[in-house]
């Protein structure tokens, strides 16, 4: 087909010198995403990306199938509380999943929170939801357009109806440990504006105790003052509500760990000045440590808190070399494990002196969302998917290690889990490193030729990228697609260890894993170069942004999701400082010699021949900002000696891609895939 040529991009003589370095950035106007210039930009770019995708022929049939895939369900893991099941619910013809609750295993389910309702565009998102010990209230936060800047809500979950008396602002991602008598909660919150410099209000994140119907400006501050701005505090309280933990994440690599002892307001640090992890969990009044401290496949401690001295924690669940301790819950009187083999989930039930009762089985290969029930109660819970079954909520039988599905969702048209396979397969990084990647096919697919192929992972801030199901991926195995994801150097899938392999000075490891990855593929014959794509989103953006830009010849289209890709300005913008501990910052002299040498907005070289690349950003994005899109559109544009497009697609009243209503996702979604399938030349039926 013909493309038409990108809009002109003025050039500004913007030349930085850092520590002895001239950094060019003729871009530097398009990070103001407000000026007038900037806007008019955006929707030239978004005009012709329009103008192009919307004349592909097969965008219609791609539309039509993605819509009838998006109808599939979806069920969270429930939260237990007393005999009442909380947990989430996609109905696959909405725009936002509903918060149900059920009263017992047999009970009807009833909605009882229903953001669809609040938004007539499907705009208004459920952030996050905290149900109070006795099940008869429970803690909310929405937001509007994307942004995750939630308002803290009380619903009476009797009556659902949501209490006028209480409404808190600047409480996104708040963490919510409700008093056992339900009369209030700690919770987190953001300063007001105007209370710290500008810029600042996405920092200072602290501790507040709220008592229902009083006024939220005079809620006590608990935990905060005098911290770092980037510290981020969350809370868990004991059943007693005699102790709270309060966990203070800073960054990717390290926490903190106290405990408050509620009647005499003594604060007692339980882990701290440790670069390691820490997770507290209470079983009853019993306070337990998840933690990597000396054991980067994580291990489990019980630990007085009047005596918290190191050397008086008990071990309960050892670290084992060829397993992860991803998490534990205590349940029904047990310690529910969730463990990684392989990037796989294991689940196992323990007693609290640590001896093994039962290994769960598990529906097969794939991933547990979550784990709930209660320490004094008598069930557990858990969220299972993988690549080809939905979220899936199941009751485990803890005695047998038996799973019952307990609630899910509709499929689609047509589906059947059994067409398709998946394997796990190795190969060696360019240090030698062994990397696994999963490769999803159809069945009957004859793999002794090469197919076309979408590669996509993470690699960063120990983020597990294992088995989950995509409601768009049937449509591309259907066509006889492959599908890759491996397991890079940066995520959690192998433990800390792993996890450190991939971040500050090492950080091009994870892109060498990406590029042995491909290399792989097309020397296996699963592949070539003209039918192989890269996806990624985030900081699997700056993934791809690395890969396109070190190694333009291996792919022939390039996906980049709200990524970042100006490595040595990121850290200015958004809530991007507390990123520093993963990447590093260009204000250091040591680690801006390692950004630089990655950073794809730099490493554009012009002439270079680039693949198709597609960038894809959100105006509503609160966490990565817009302008790393914007200014590698317009470096790639200006750059490309090649006729391959490079189109880039900025959406409004939508963020960083929580939330979004369903008709957001199917109208990206069909964009994304007609652009693979178009440079792929692949053909949907």
């Amino acid at each position: 087909m013909q493309l038409h040529s990108p809009p002109a991009t003025r050039e500004e003589d913007v030349v930085e010198v850092l520590h002895g370095v001239e950094i060019a950035d003729p871009y530097r106007w398009l990070e103001d995403g407000e000026s007038a210039e900037t806007r008019a930009w955006v929707e030239a770019q978004n005009a012709l990306t329009r103008q192009v995708l919307e004349s592909l022929p097969q965008r219609a049939a791609i539309h039509a199938r993605l819509d009838q895939l998006f109808t599939t369900g979806a069920v969270g893991a429930p939260l237990v509380r007393g005999t009442r099941y909380f947990y989430q619910r996609r109905d696959g013809r909405l725009d936002q999943p509903v918060l149900v609750m059920r009263d017992g295993v047999d009970g009807t389910e009833e909605t009882i929170l229903d953001p669809n309702a609040l938004s007539a565009s499907g705009i208004v998102a459920l952030d996050w939801w905290y149900p109070s010990e006795d099940g008869l209230l429970l803690a909310y936060g929405v937001s509007e357009g994307g942004t995750e800047l939630s308002v803290l809500h009380v619903l009476d979950v009797d009556r659902c109806v949501t209490l006028e008396t209480d409404r808190i602002p600047h409480t996104r991602s708040a963490s919510i440990a409700w008093l056992p008598d339900s009369s209030g909660f700690y919770y987190t919150r953001y300063p007001t504006p105007g209370s710290v410099p500008a810029g600042e209000e996405v920092y200072h994140r602290h501790v507040f105790l709220h008592t229902l119907g009083a006024d939220w400006h005079s809620d006590r501050d608990v935990f905060g003052a005098g911290r770092a701005r980037e510290a981020w505090p969350g809370v868990t309280l004991s059943h007693s509500g005699r102790w709270l933990a309060i966990t203070v994440r800073m960054g990717s690599v390290r926490s903190e760990v106290y405990c408050l002892d509620r009647p005499s307001e003594k604060l007692i640090p339980i882990h701290v000045d440790v670069d390691a992890f820490a997770q507290p969990v209470f079983a009853g009044d019993r306070l337990l440590i998840h933690t990597n401290q000396g054991a980067p496949n994580w291990e489990l401690f019980e630990v007085d808190p009047e005596r918290p001295q190191r050397a008086n924690w008990r071990v309960v669940l050892p670290e084992r070399t060829d397993r992860v301790l991803d998490s534990v819950e205590p349940a029904a009187g047990r310690l529910i494990a969730h463990e990684m083999h392989d990037a796989t989930s294991e689940v196992r039930v323990y007693d609290l002196d640590g001896s093994l009762q039962t290994e769960v089985q598990l529906p097969g290969m794939g991933t547990v969302m979550g784990i709930g029930g209660e320490w004094s109660g008598e069930v557990a819970t858990l969220g299972f998917t993988s690549f080809a079954q939905p979220p899936t909520a199941y009751r485990v039988d803890v005695d047998a290690g038996e799973c019952h599905v307990f609630a899910q969702g509709d499929l689609p048209p047509g589906f059947d889990a059994a067409n398709y396979l998946t394997r796990q397969e190795w190969y060696a990084s360019r240090d030698g490193t062994r990397v696994s990647m999963f490769l999803v096919h159809r069945r009957d697919l004859a793999m002794d030729q090469p197919h076309p192929t979408m590669l996509t992972g993470y690699g960063g801030f120990n983020v597990s990228r294992t088995p989950m199901f995509v409601s768009a991926l049937p449509m591309w195995l259907d066509a006889g697609g492959v599908y890759a994801l491996p397991n890079l150097r940066g995520g959690g899938e192998y433990g800390e260890a792993w996890h450190r392999a991939g971040m500050l000075g090492s950080k091009q490891n994870v892109f060498d894993d990406f590029l042995a990855a491909a290399e792989w593929l097309t020397e296996q014959g699963l592949t070539t170069r003209e039918q192989l794509a890269i996806s990624g989103g985030s900081n699997g953006g700056l993934l791809v942004g690395a890969a396109l830009t070190q190694r333009p010849d291996l792919f022939r289209a390039v996906v980049c999701q709200v990524p970042l890709l100006d490595m040595l300005r990121y850290q200015n913008l958004r809530i991007a400082r507390l990123w520093i501990p993963e990447y590093g910052s260009a204000e250091d002299a040591e680690q801006f010699r390692w950004l630089y040498a990655y950073s794809p907005y730099h490493r554009v070289r012009s002439g270079e021949a680039y693949p198709a690349t597609f960038l894809l950003t959100a105006d509503g994005d609160s966490r990565v900002d817009p302008m790393h899109a914007r200014k590698m559109a317009a470096r790639l544009q200006s750059a490309n000696s090649a006729s391959t497009p490079i189109l880039l697609r900025v959406e409004t009243a939508a963020g960083h891609g929580q939330g979004k209503p369903r008709s957001k996702q199917l109208e990206e979604a069909t964009d994304v895939w007609s652009f693979v399938c178009w440079q792929l030349g692949v053909a949907i039926q």
